[in-house]
């Protein structure tokens, strides 16, 4: 098998029972469904230090390419657990290729991302100056953790390397702060994005790598949300459903939604689920300057499918609402290719300040 290696990758998918028992293992099968992927084209760094195992710290300027009420952030972001991993681990990770030769990517399974106060992911602008520290924990032979932390310039942060307590326990209010959970796959059948099989290059060296501690691995709660398709099957917490679920079509657009490999970009799935999201805004009443507007403050997104060209969606939509936070609202959702039912992908979008419906 041959296939143009020029993108980077996203996602695994196991069978169910494969993947409740790498769930239970903390081991990932041979074989996966699919993945989703990311762009076409190679990350520059600008103005970073390298800090071997403990990670990358960088000034970033924001510049256009990076800020948007879509899904530009989270592509950046992408880019840099790319860069991470690739300096992290010695490995070209934009040319990686299986002991067969075929290209291998490093695929997104889970992408997690807490908004600040300060910094969130659609409150970034032209100029603006941050701090981005980052850093890649051993998750296994064929997979890998990155965390990242996006801060205003300036602000003043704990001495040393990112440490994943502040992460998952004791996050800086001001900071954004982003988990990306990546497993290696390949195609298995040229030109097609499905059958694709979990396969690490043989040069990916992840051991000199900290390990991430058990208490906050993701894999159970991916796990379960990929059973469940949501990852809220009972609702959150405090929170009451508001008004009925919708249910919306979607056509994969081969403009937007694929990257240089022919492979469904990651980032294109937040673009999908905020289409949807804005479908549901507008049938409150909500306007689209509100929408441009909003303010995420967790975002849960699990990659459990790929697509190839012509592939048609059904998402469903579900909204829940506060009992105790006035303004706060989760949005649910499942994506489903139309033709089967298969599970390609689930998110949680936490907003605060959001307008009353109209």
């Amino acid at each position: 098998m041959t296939t143009p290696h020029t993108a980077h990758g996203a996602v695994d998918t196991y069978t169910s029972a494969a993947f409740e028992e790498a769930t239970a293992s903390g081991t990932a099968p041979a074989t996966v469904t699919d993945v989703a992927t990311a762009p076409a084209t190679a990350p520059t760094a600008s103005a970073w230090a390298i800090q071997g195992d403990a990670g990358i710290s960088r000034h970033v300027v924001v510049a256009p390419g990076m800020c948007s009420g879509g899904s530009l952030v989270f592509g950046r972001i992408g880019d840099w657990t790319w860069e991470v991993v690739g300096e992290s681990c010695d490995i070209n990770v934009h040319a990686a290729t299986t002991a067969g030769g075929d290209p291998a990517y490093l695929s997104f399974y889970y992408f997690h991302v807490r908004g600040g106060d300060t910094v969130h992911p659609h409150g970034l602008t032209f100029g603006d100056e941050l701090r981005v520290d980052s850093r890649s924990f051993q998750f296994g032979s064929q997979s890998v953790v990155t965390l990242h932390r996006l801060a205003p310039a300036g602000l003043e942060l704990p001495e040393g390397p990112l440490d994943p307590s502040e992460v998952y326990e004791h996050p800086h209010p001001h900071c954004l702060y982003a988990e990306n959970f990546n497993r290696w796959i390949a195609r298995t059948t040229q030109g097609s994005n499905r059958g694709l099989a979990q396969v690490a290059p043989p040069d990916f060296t992840y051991r000199n790598l900290a390990p991430l501690p058990n208490a906050y691995s993701p894999r159970s709660l991916v796990g379960r949300a990929r059973v469940t398709g949501s990852f809220h099957p009972e609702g959150p917490p405090g929170f009451h459903e508001a008004g009925r679920p919708h249910t919306f079509t979607y056509t994969l657009d081969v403009v937007r939604d694929l990257n240089g490999a022919g492979l469904m970009y990651f980032a294109s799935y937040f673009a999908v689920f905020d289409t949807m999201l804005l479908r549901v805004w507008r049938s409150l009443g909500r306007t689209d300057e509100e929408f441009l507007r909003r303010k995420v403050t967790d975002q849960k997104l699990g990659y459990f499918g790929n697509a190839d060209p012509g592939t048609v969606f059904e998402i469903t939509v579900r909204r829940w609402r506060s009992t105790t936070s006035p303004g706060v609202e989760v949005f649910d959702m499942a994506l489903r290719e139309t033709a089967t039912g298969q599970l390609i992908a689930v998110t949680a979008i936490e907003l605060c300040d959001v307008p009353e419906e109209a």
